[in-house]
């Protein structure tokens, strides 16, 4: 055993055998021999070395530590920003495609075969009115005083406006007749 000792702490090879019993029993004698073995000086200049290694990195990162918390601020401020944006996205990406489906084709054609409707009821009706108004006499002519009636004035007036609606209800229909034939093509430009 002492040899092995021997060969693993060289520089106790000049202690006695006495000194060495001595450093088994004597803790201050141990500490005052432990302390000058190499590899102890080295193991406590390594260690110091890693203590001011250690100290240099602390003091870079307090120095960085108020760039950092600033940086932290920032980003803390960037993503709220963008969660708010996010959530002012979802709001006018609702409120743009429910502006956009007012302008697909299905609901385009819809838009058309009312209003073809809505213009042919409303020629009709024009047709209609005057034609019971031909049934009564208007209230401007009265034969008795010798007056002249505008009969011929309103007809003209009620043929081209006749005429003007019919107009748009043959073009409303021709375009929905097309658009139902595949002649009429959207695109998404």
């Amino acid at each position: 055993m002492a040899t092995h000792l021997l060969r693993e702490f060289p520089e106790l090879a000049y202690l006695s055998r006495e000194e060495l019993e001595d450093l088994l029993t004597d803790p201050l004698y141990f500490q005052a021999i432990f302390h000058s073995l190499s590899r102890v000086k080295a193991m406590y200049q390594s260690q110091a070395e890693l203590g001011m290694a250690n100290e240099s990195i602390a003091r870079n990162n307090l120095a960085l530590q108020e760039d950092l918390y600033k940086l932290r601020s920032d980003t803390k401020a960037a993503f709220d920003e963008a969660k708010s944006l996010e959530s002012r996205w979802k709001v006018v990406d609702k409120e743009q495609h429910e502006v956009y489906q007012r302008f697909t084709p299905q609901f385009l054609l819809m838009r058309l075969k009312h209003s073809t409707s809505a213009q042919d009821d409303a020629s009709e009706a024009l047709a209609s009115a005057f034609v019971n108004q031909l049934s009564y006499p208007p209230a401007f002519y009265n034969p008795a005083s010798g007056g002249t009636s505008n009969a011929g004035t309103e007809v003209d007036e009620f043929i081209k406006e006749f005429k003007d609606l019919r107009k748009i209800y043959h073009k409303r229909a021709m375009w929905g007749e097309r658009w139902v034939n595949g002649q009429v093509a959207w695109r998404d430009d």
